[in-house]
């Protein structure tokens, strides 16, 4: 089950060509990986299905069907010939991997060669996603819109995954000292590095705390109970984006007079079809509102306020801060006075 430490580094079009576009996600099919991280199918799989509570839903890792194998198969860049431990005569359809499941694999398989494979796959990705980026005048809008609040997705996810490096390295000592194979946490660290710290993802301080912008929003709204209130006159698709994983249930107020017109209906509307669990409403600020504030649980005895340096549609794009505020005894009578403003209308 020990990896082939004499496989060459993959170039980065070798990879390009080995990324297929299925179900809207960008995927590598296993016994493609399997062969770039020198592994034969099956154990590369076996690998993938002990652990494969990393794995679950589509989003990660999902089996194609006969109609997606078929369509592959027309495919000028691909053949079931590719690969080791696999050939024509396949006795089931392959299972492919989306960019966050391929994020997950430095996790299960180690050695030299794995951390040095991984970083050539995160960085084509991110290649991938800086294209995007630079070309989006190209691109439909609603595409666009798509990609942007999956990207922002993925890059919460993978801050997460590194900022549980400790736990993750925990897990597989075991497995690495059965193996006689050993993946340091400077290795996993660089390589997470090699994507995360990226000026896309952006940095600030909470509460004294030096930390993705992602993450600093992702954990502010995850503590609320019953409501979220923003107060914020520059918004756009990213203040929606770092909001959609608020716990299901909490009414979502946005209060914004949308200064720039920088979030648009068809924006709004698409999110809100994307995310239909998410209760949210705007409402104007009333054009005397300068900072920036998020309320989580108003009127109740757990009630929190948090001073915000800049609007959460530029979260990271400079060093800033977001700092609580234990005296919200003082904003009472302006956040009454926001509740009754005349609801936003978004053109």
């Amino acid at each position: 089950m020990s990896e082939n430490t004499e496989v060459a580094i993959v170039s980065e079009e070798t990879l390009h060509n080995k990324i297929y576009s299925i179900r809207g996600y960008k995927v590598m099919i296993d016994f493609e990986l399997a062969e770039i991280y020198g592994y034969e199918t099956k154990n590369f799989n076996r690998q993938v299905k002990n652990n494969l509570a990393k794995f679950e839903g589509d989003d990660f890792m999902f089996q194609l069907s006969n109609e997606e194998l078929e369509e592959l198969s027309r495919c000028k860049k691909f053949t079931m010939n590719r690969g080791t431990g696999r050939g024509k005569n396949i006795k089931y359809n392959p299972y492919v991997f989306t960019e966050q499941g391929i994020y997950m694999l430095m996790t299960v398989l180690r050695g030299e060669l794995a951390i040095k494979q991984s970083r050539a796959l995160i960085r084509t990705f991110k290649k991938m996603k800086d294209y995007i980026i630079d070309n989006r005048e190209l691109i439909g809008q609603r595409e666009y819109i798509q990609i942007s609040m999956k990207t922002a997705e993925n890059m919460r996810d993978i801050s997460k995954l590194k900022e549980d490096i400790d736990s993750v390295e925990k897990q597989m000592s075991d497995v690495m000292k059965q193996l006689n194979e050993v993946v340091t946490k400077s290795d996993l660290s660089d390589m997470m590095d090699s994507f995360v710290n990226d000026d896309d993802n952006g940095w600030l301080m909470y509460n004294t705390k030096y930390c993705t912008a992602d993450l600093a929003y992702s954990e502010i709204y995850s503590q609320a109970k019953k409501s979220i209130y923003v107060v914020d006159n520059y918004i756009g698709l990213r203040t929606l984006v770092l909001l959609k994983n608020a716990p299901v249930g909490v009414d979502i107020t946005i209060f914004s007079d949308n200064v720039g017109k920088k979030l648009h209906k068809i924006e709004y509307k698409d999110f809100c079809m994307e995310y239909p669990m998410i209760k949210m409403t705007l409402k104007r600020s009333g054009g005397v509102y300068h900072d920036r504030f998020i309320v989580l649980d108003y009127g109740t005895d757990i009630e929190r306020i948090f001073l915000c340096g800049a609007s959460s549609k530029d979260a990271g794009a400079r060093i800033t801060s977001i700092v609580e505020d234990y005296g919200i005894e003082k904003y009472k009578m302006l956040i009454n006075s926001l509740i009754n403003n005349k609801n936003l209308v978004l053109t």
